[in-house]
């Protein structure tokens, strides 16, 4: 006797599983209910029809009811919300838009795929205006693009520095508006460390975008919001990205388990705790491998994989959890960024033992066209050397790497693994020691005591205390911007200079990027000098730190001019 299986839910959980048991199944009989107009569509892609990148939103949709019918014999329903799982009569009872009715549908198996819905804060005032919006589906991008493309709008806030809140901010500012990022913590993109955000940051200003930081949204009115800090921003449309809720309501109602999260609880086959009922995508929680506890991961890769093992273990196909570590990436103006496992601060909170390198070599070789820095930091576990996660951004292949070390805390990769991995080398690709094995040995010399470093972050307070700090880059680097109390000894110069260099007291060196001032470093330890320390990041590093931050508060500058070159 065939199957009847119902699938509540379209785009990458849902349709990725009806798609999957057709393939294991033509003789069941799936059904796929999805309560807006479109049953499978980019979500992802979204925010680039505001820039016109996706010039058609209807291009967006990435499959039709009919095609689903045609190709893989799967009755795709739209505009068809389930209301109500009755799970003493395995049915469900759906509300048909299209006719304002409702009726039943029986299931042998039922798969929820709901998603998140954007959270809409009841508490601030406007936030019902009409000319409010948030973006989870194609007909509100199409919404919010006719509103402000048909009013003329040109200035428009945009509440929230995560994916969705920076994807957008970014293309309506590619489309020619005055566009205002704000955020209620003190930087954008939370997955990446604040030394790693401030890179995000500068290229956001750099590009006209208003980044407002530490501040949060306390009043829209008509044609300005207004923060908590008390400023006023021209916005004749607002976007909401504060963030997304798992959709429960369906689950709770039908008495599932919900997880400590707040999300739908299900095993490690993403059964839920009806036997008959399985549960993919944003709406359920999720186990992190690195943390070791219930998370919540709202990203298209793993609800695909979801869908597939529950698809699966519905024919008996034994499923592997290896549990999540949140690997992501995003293109902003002329950067790519990516993302994966723990960086330091969740590592800290985390309570683990670790440390981190951050490293800025050439992400091919020099002399190679469209040759840029790549900035890459490392996370790993003291003492036993195991990585914990790395983030990198760049103009070039920043997604490559940050893959590599998702692979390797995939395996319970180590320092040792990652510098002897061997990875493919072509001059107008790479280099020949690769970024990801250059980090390694990095981590590896400071795990293992070789040499010391501080971090970019610690670098103000030392300026401020009037730390020795030296400065190795050659004379014409250092006199078109300096770190203000730095003394100028070249690399090149400095072994005929070994009285400049004080023996009594912590003596920091950086160059650049970190490299000539490490040479140093290793040199003076080799002769004798017993307490000098590196300058992770070094000058460029710096400079990128302090920038936003000395921009938006006023503060004094360390240096006597950036230099981002």
């Amino acid at each position: 006797m065939s199957k009847k299986i119902v699938v509540v839910g379209g785009v990458a959980g849902g349709a990725s599983a009806a798609a999957r048991i057709r393939r294991l199944d033509e003789n069941a009989e799936i059904i796929m209910l999805e309560r807006g107009p479109h049953v499978s569509f980019s979500n992802c892609s979204l925010p680039y029809h505001l820039s016109g990148i996706v010039e058609d939103h209807e291009s967006l949709v990435v499959t039709n009811p009919q095609t689903f019918e045609e190709r893989y014999k799967i009755e795709a329903r739209v505009q068809q919300e389930v209301v109500k799982i009755n799970r003493d009569k395995k049915t469900i009872t759906i509300k048909d838009a299209t006719t304002d009715s409702t009726y039943e549908e029986s299931y042998d198996k039922l798969i929820l795929s709901p998603g998140a819905s954007p959270i809409r804060p009841s508490n601030i005032e406007g936030i019902d205006n009409d000319h409010v919006f948030t973006v989870r589906n194609v007909e509100d991008i199409r919404q919010l693009n006719a509103y402000v493309k048909g009013k003329n709008i040109k200035d428009i806030a945009v509440i929230g520095g995560g994916f969705i809140g920076v994807e957008v901010a970014e293309n309506l500012r590619l489309a020619g508006n005055h566009v205002s990022l704000i955020e209620f913590a003190d930087q954008v993109m939370t997955s990446y460390d604040n030394d790693m955000a401030q890179i995000l940051h500068k290229e956001m200003v750099d590009h006209g975008l208003n980044l407002v930081t530490n501040d949060g949204l306390d009043v829209i009115g008509d044609g300005f919001v207004r923060t908590q800090s008390g400023k006023k921003i021209d916005a004749q449309a607002v976007v909401l990205a504060i963030g997304v809720r798992p959709e429960t309501t369906l689950a709770e109602d039908a008495g599932l388990e919900i997880g400590e999260t707040g999300s739908i609880k299900v095993d490690h086959n993403y059964l839920t705790s009806d036997r008959d009922i399985y549960a993919v995508g944003d709406a359920i929680e999720v186990y992190h491998r690195l943390l070791h506890k219930p998370t919540r991961l709202a990203l298209a890769g793993p609800a695909q994989k979801q869908a597939r093992a529950a698809a699966d273990h519905i024919y008996g196909i034994p499923n592997r959890n290896l549990g999540i570590i949140g690997s992501s990436s995003i293109h902003l103006f002329d950067l790519n960024a990516a993302s994966t496992g723990l960086n330091a601060r969740t590592a800290e909170l985390a309570g683990f033992s670790y440390d981190s390198v951050y490293i800025m070599p050439a992400d091919k070789v020099n002399l190679m066209p469209n040759s840029n820095v790549m900035h890459f930091k490392l996370v790993y576990e003291t003492p036993t050397g195991r990585i914990l996660g790395a983030q990198a951004i760049g103009k070039g292949n920043v997604d490559k790497r940050i893959d590599v070390i998702a692979t390797m805390i995939m395996m319970n990769g180590t320092l040792e693994d990652l510098k002897d991995v061997e990875l493919t080398y072509s001059p107008m690709l790479g280099t020949a020691k690769d970024v990801v094995n250059h980090a390694a040995l990095v981590a590896w010399n400071q795990l293992n005591g070789v040499y010391r470093e501080v971090k970019v972050t610690q670098v103000r307070a030392l300026v401020e205390n009037g730390a020795c700090i030296i400065d190795a880059r050659e004379k014409n680097e250092f006199n078109s911007g300096h770190l203000k109390n730095a003394k100028n000894i070249p690399l090149s110069e400095f072994r005929d200079r070994l009285d400049d260099i004080p023996t009594d007291e912590p003596v920091y060196i950086h160059c650049r990027s970190g490299q000539r001032s490490y040479n140093m470093v290793m040199a003076l330890q080799n002769l004798g000098f017993t307490n000098v320390w590196n300058i992770s990041g070094s000058y460029l590093g710096i400079n990128l730190y302090e920038y936003y931050n000395d921009l938006v508060t006023g503060r004094e500058k360390i240096v006597t001019e950036y230099n981002f070159n």
